[in-house]
């Protein structure tokens, strides 16, 4: 398997070597507006673990208001 470092989407025919680094938080500071989760680095596709619910939560843009949407789509948090 070869390695590359590059940034963007990636996809692997031959699955990915390593670990996933989630950063973790609770659901409370997901939902504040105040929250590092929401004021630094948050992108569009941004994901982060929601320990409160045990789901993985991502960014549908980088506004400190932007909503977190479960992974599976099924639940929205719209930071306040």
């Amino acid at each position: 398997m070869a390695r590359s470092t590059f940034s963007g989407p990636v996809k692997s025919n031959n699955g990915f070597e390593g670990n996933i680094n989630l950063t973790a938080y609770a659901a409370t500071a997901i939902a504040d507006i105040t929250d590092a989760v929401n004021t630094a680095n948050k992108a569009d596709g941004t994901v982060v673990w929601d320990t409160t619910n045990n789901k993985l939560k991502i960014a549908t843009g980088s506004a400190t208001d932007d909503t977190w949407v479960d992974a599976d789509g099924t639940n929205a948090v719209t930071p306040s």
